[in-house]
């Protein structure tokens, strides 16, 4: 009996081990959009959701370390710098200043957009965090992207 047990030991060890690594966490990885070169739209922001129109709302970091992206109706640029560890730090925004109808929207938007101190990566989403605290949800929308 115990060499029995002995024997099953190993073997239902490694049938665990393979069951793991199957785990969601790796299917979610391979749909996870990389920062750079990929087109970001807003979907929430501080626990409220937003339904931009086609292009408001976007992000684009580039790899000379710049950010570009549409507000409501004004378009904006400015510097970023990433750590391997995912912080992110958005400085020097600045926009074209045409008069919007929800100019509000578009200053907490661009106020957030400073703030941030981390993203994480969720698949095809980014989410924005300031302090550790959720501030917003952008979704990847070129599917060009993808892998």
């Amino acid at each position: 009996m115990k060499r029995t047990i002995l024997f099953l030991l190993p073997l239902l060890l490694c049938v665990v081990v393979l069951a793991s690594s199957c785990c969601d966490c790796r299917k979610r990885s391979k749909l996870e959009r990389p920062l750079v070169g990929t087109t970001w739209q807003l979907v929430q922001i501080m626990a409220r959701d937003v339904e931009p129109a086609d292009e408001c709302y976007t992000i684009l970091f580039h790899h000379d370390n710049t950010v570009s992206g549409m507000g409501d109706c004004n378009r904006f640029t400015a510097t970023y710098n990433v750590t391997t560890s995912r912080s992110l730090d958005i400085v020097n925004l600045g926009s074209t200043r045409r008069l919007c109808p929800n100019a509000d929207a578009e200053t907490e938007f661009f106020t957030l957009l400073e703030s941030v101190t981390h993203y994480e990566m969720d698949a095809d989403m980014m989410l924005l965090l300031r302090d550790g605290m959720l501030v917003a949800i952008l979704k990847a929308t070129n599917p060009e992207s993808a892998e």
